[in-house]
């Protein structure tokens, strides 16, 4: 019998469950923590949030924040994310908890959010420079 996964389409087209649990560096190789969900704006049919967990133990205690898709980058050799922000830098944008997720469909929120990580917002088609 063996692997019962069924064969994938390719190496650009993946399952988002294939990168939940995949750590999340900066340009400095700092750990900011670990992909916990990934978010999907359907009617548009885009990724557009990665949810980032960070801090805590076994879950308890972390915080996570929502980074724009378009923030991050794969790194195919280390096998890991990339976010180009200083660790500091994270942990002075707001993040939430479990129990407490923003309204990721407000307008203000996204801007925000995409602003803390200079990027483009998804509905406006690119990254920033």
């Amino acid at each position: 019998m063996g692997n019962t996964r069924p064969p994938s389409p390719g190496p650009f087209v993946l399952a988002c469950e294939m990168f939940v649990g995949d750590d999340v560096v900066n340009a400095y190789g700092e750990d900011l923590g670990r992909i916990a969900h990934i978010i999907l704006d359907v009617f548009h049919g885009k990724v557009v949030y990665a949810v980032l967990a960070y801090g805590g133990v076994f879950g308890i205690g972390e915080k996570l924040f929502a980074v724009p898709w378009s923030a991050l980058r794969l790194d195919t050799e280390r096998r890991c994310f990339v976010l180009d922000i200083p660790k500091d830098g994270l942990e002075r944008t707001r993040g939430f908890d479990r129990e407490h997720w923003p309204a990721m469909a407000d307008p203000a929120w996204a801007h925000e959010v995409h602003d803390a990580y200079g990027a483009a917002p998804y509905w406006e088609g690119g990254a920033r420079l």
